[in-house]
């Protein structure tokens, strides 16, 4: 049974260890968002519909990318291209599986239906 224990213990262990370093992937919220801009973050927005088959091709590479410790400081907020109006419209986003990227609080790129992992990875480090 001890055995067993530290097994666990030593697994969830890990698995902190292995979720803690992972850039931050979050649900677009206004209030982060500012925030984040505000202190000068790199940060990205992604316009992603359920229903797009672009942006579920893109899903697995962005979520590999930011397994990379080079972009460890990004925080990349997922907005609901079918909700997020007010967003799509203050960052002039007309389609969805588009990535908008800032670097000191200033847009400094930004790609639509982009589905390369070496282009969105040079995209991704221009918020760096």
């Amino acid at each position: 049974m001890r055995n067993a224990f530290r097994f666990l213990a030593a697994a969830a262990g890990l698995w902190l260890a292995a979720t803690a370093a992972l850039a931050a992937e979050l649900p677009f919220d206004k209030a982060k968002f500012e925030a984040a801009l505000a202190q000068g973050q790199p940060v990205i927005v992604d316009f992603a519909a359920s229903w797009c088959p672009t942006c579920k091709q893109q899903k697995p590479i962005v979520q590999g990318l930011l397994k990379e410790k080079k972009l460890q400081p990004v925080t990349l907020f997922v907005a609901d291209f079918d909700t997020e109006d007010a967003l799509k419209k203050q960052l002039g986003v007309t389609m969805q599986s588009t990535f908008v990227v800032f670097k000191g609080g200033k847009e400094v790129g930004r790609s639509t239906g982009q589905t390369r992992k070496q282009e969105i990875a040079a995209l991704f480090e221009k918020a760096l």
